[in-house]
């Protein structure tokens, strides 16, 4: 898709909140596990925040939902909205299109919404319309990509892409020195190797490594679609006769990178995979072939940003802290899942 490869965020610091606590987490709600983004959504509770309000209308706008993980962004949101009947949930078109996306934006600015949640295509080119929105007294709650004034949005929420290096970093130098493997070979599969997102990631991969004396023996770009995945990965198994682990970015490429793996019929090493899509979790469960971890990068993230929006319009604040507004920015730790703890992670994977 268009701009597909930049639905990751970039690191903006901030309160640090586990995707593995889930959309609760972020609001201070109480503590219901949400639904999967592919069952209804459970009703909210009646005491604290999730107690009915003032009505507020929540205006939402992404890109098309073309890519596994941007579906599932689409369907946390709404599955969020659905469960307060205090919100009225307003998305517009998903587009992949920069102009067809700030004339969607303005139209929401124009229905005088409550509040904006907005996962742009580009954060610098949809800057001036969140700004637009934000000097008109609407809340704009960005969502992973983000804008560079920060006027232009109320409260950031995203990802931690250096988180997810470190995490699979770790996963992977553990296991090599547990194994007392000496002088790894380790490849890395990247998704466009320019993307600020992309060498976040492999910074945080390659800071993880070095406490362990390891190092990236090779890496290549894999554009995030299942078809490069294939093609990279068949040119680097056909380069390294012998692999000890591989990290792949992205768990929706990442099909294409096993598909690669399953036809050279190589099954030496141990691979880290990331985001958590359903997919890859499935085939950590099954534990029958090289997947064995991936690192979390949540869509879930989508249906906090509701959640966030409505508080920030009722003028209410994270009931768990004692400030009384929501922070101004929240980056979602990157987390491991792995065959022991997969049936937890699970029901929140999205489909690639």
């Amino acid at each position: 898709m268009t701009e597909r490869v930049a639905r990751r965020g970039f690191l903006v610091g901030g309160a640090v909140i586990g995707a593995g606590a889930l959309v609760t987490a972020c609001t201070g709600n109480t503590p219901d596990a949400p639904a999967a983004a592919s069952s209804a959504p459970a009703p909210a509770a009646t005491g604290g925040n999730d107690a009915p309000g003032d009505k507020v209308v929540i205006g939402f706008s992404a890109p098309a939902a073309d890519h596994g993980w941007i579906a599932a962004i689409a369907k946390n949101a709404e599955a969020a909205a659905k469960q307060y009947t205090d919100v009225e949930f307003k998305p517009v078109e998903p587009t992949n299109d920069i102009n067809a996306q700030i004339s969607a934006v303005e139209s929401l600015i124009a229905a005088k919404v409550a509040a904006l949640v907005i996962l742009p295509n580009d954060g610098q080119q949809l800057n001036q319309i969140a700004r637009q929105a934000a000097d008109a007294g609407i809340p704009v709650i960005n969502l992973d990509r983000v804008f560079p004034d920060k006027l232009s949005y109320r409260t950031w929420i995203g990802g931690d892409n250096y988180g997810m290096g470190v995490a699979a970093g770790h996963y992977i130098g553990k296991t090599l020195k547990d194994k007392g493997v000496a002088d790894p070979v380790i490849l890395e599969i990247q998704g466009i190797a320019t993307l600020p997102l992309t060498q976040d990631r492999s910074k945080g991969f390659e800071d993880a490594l070095k406490t362990y004396g390891f190092t990236v023996t090779a890496k290549q770009d894999a554009q995030f679609t299942v078809e490069s995945g294939t093609k990279v990965t068949s040119n680097l198994l056909q380069a390294h006769k012998k692999i000890d682990a591989i990290w792949n970015h992205d768990d929706d490429q990442g099909i294409g990178v096993l598909a690669a793996v399953k036809e050279a019929g190589r099954s030496e090493f141990f691979m880290v995979g990331g985001a958590g899509s359903a997919n890859a979790m499935r085939e950590i469960q099954a534990d029958s072939g090289v997947l064995k971890a991936t690192v979390t990068y949540s869509p879930t993230m989508a249906a906090s940003a509701v959640k966030l929006a409505r508080l920030i319009a009722q003028g209410k604040g994270m009931s768990d802290l004692l400030e009384n507004q929501v922070p101004q920015s929240i980056t979602l730790a990157s987390e491991t899942i792995t065959k022991d703890n997969v049936a937890k992670y699970l029901p929140l994977g999205f489909e690639s």
